[in-house]
């Protein structure tokens, strides 16, 4: 009998993925544990596996289609095998696609109605599980989710459901209250003033690229960020003649231990020794009070394909500058081949952003939410300085600290970076 490759756990809280890319065809012969298909959820995209060897038989999902954890993806075994249909596991193609006639004229569920106009419901506390997604989606919109009927596996809330309600909602006048529309006086409506209508544009005249789940993502988390906290950035220069000339000296043995050794392990070694000794800085807003992290987990920003990804290197006070390298290397290469776990992606407590790689000299970034701060590292470039009363050639960068001004005031966000800047510049 043929075997199922499911969609697998993804992490605590992920309970769905969008299939964003075959990378098998029906036919095609693989071995145990290579990657079949890339699925992106809101953190991260990643490949799923099979766990057996043989020759795929059935792909069960379209691509672009978002599923829940556990949903049938493909079979796989031997050539001329019987794929079975399993009611049980929920929303899957393979019941309907073992017809290609049928798998023809079915529309795909981003082509069919989402719904019909929903019945009310009792309104409840939803308890079930949800995704990030339509959790802060549910938040936006100040949606009590007892009142969304789930079509997800176990009677599951997904995106579809959420959005379908919303328009559901939005395309139906309120009620109106009978008894205190007979107690109050009914005023004429008053004139609003709205803005002209752009026009849409002529057909034609344009192409339609549509978003990716991590363009997405990136989108909301920028646009809360901003909207979450005050955002102040302030701009140092550093001068980066010693780590240069250290890096220099190291970096022929740290390439025998098969480590590059860029700029980025200097400064995030850096960063770390200012966390602890500026406590403040490694800490997240809550009304309570500032919850002062105990580990200190820096978050990269990597430039990829499709859009940003920050994985996060967990414990970075616990390594050296070899440990760093090497860790950096890593996240760095996984994150552009698509080969990072989602618990990759989290639990970061200060971010730093090069985007001097491509020439920039400053910039203010966004800040990381829930976190404290971003450090900017701009492009290392040899410049005249004026050293002691004379003129010297340097290598020299524009470091910019973005902080959230309800935790850090100017002074202590400038006493941050100064000791960053103290490091690099007396590094030994």
């Amino acid at each position: 009998m043929a075997t199922r490759i499911v969609l697998p756990e993804m992490g605590e809280g992920v309970i769905e993925g969008t299939l964003a890319r075959w990378l098998v065809r029906e036919g095609d012969r693989v071995e145990r544990f290579a990657p079949v298909a890339e699925v992106e959820t809101d953190k991260v995209t990643t490949e799923t596996t099979t766990e057996a060897a043989g020759t795929i038989l059935k792909l069960c999902v379209r691509e672009g289609e978002t599923i829940p954890v556990g949903t049938v993806l493909a079979y796989i075994g031997n050539p001329g095998e019987t794929i079975p249909v399993d009611a049980s596991n929920g929303p899957v193609m393979s019941v309907q696609q073992t017809n290609p006639d049928i798998a023809e004229d079915t529309p795909s569920p981003q082509e069919a109605p989402i719904h019909a106009k929903q019945a009310p419901v009792e309104s409840q506390v939803y308890t079930g599980r949800i995704s990030p997604v339509v959790g802060r989606i549910a938040a936006e919109h100040k949606i009590d989710l007892g009142q969304v009927i789930g079509t997800g596996r176990e009677g599951r809330i997904t995106k579809n459901d959420l959005l379908a309600y919303i328009a559901d909602r939005e395309g139906q006048p309120e009620a109106p209250d009978l008894e205190r529309s007979s107690q109050t006086e009914v005023k004429p409506p008053a004139t609003i003033s709205t803005p002209p209508v752009t026009p849409p544009p002529v057909p034609g005249a344009y192409d339609l690229l549509p978003h990716t789940n991590i363009r997405r993502s990136i989108a909301e988390h920028m646009v809360r960020s901003k909207q979450t906290s005050p955002h102040v950035t302030t701009v140092f220069e550093f001068d980066f003649s010693a780590v240069a000339a250290h890096r220099k000296t190291n970096k022929d043995s740290f390439a025998r231990d098969g480590v590059r050794l860029t700029f980025t392990a200097y400064i995030i070694a850096a960063t770390v020794q200012a966390l602890k000794a500026h406590p403040l800085v490694n800490s997240s807003w809550s009304d309570e009070g500032l919850i002062l992290h105990k580990e200190i987990n820096i978050g990269m920003a990597t430039a990829i394909e499709d859009g940003l990804i920050v994985p996060v290197i967990k414990h970075a006070d616990g390594l050296n500058l070899l440990g760093l390298a090497r860790t950096i290397n890593d996240l760095a290469e996984r994150a552009r081949t698509k080969q990072l776990r989602l618990d990759e992606v989290k639990g970061g407590t200060f971010s730093i952003t090069n985007h001097g790689i491509s020439g920039s000299l400053f910039a203010t970034p966004i800040i990381n939410q829930p976190q404290c701060g971003i450090l900017g590292i701009g492009a290392i470039e040899k410049r005249v300085k004026v050293v002691e009363d004379a003129i010297a050639i340097r290598p020299l960068a524009y470091v910019s600290f973005t902080f959230d001004h309800r935790i850090l005031d100017g002074a202590s966000a400038d006493a941050f970076v100064a000791a960053i800047k103290q490091e690099i510049e007396n590094w030994r």
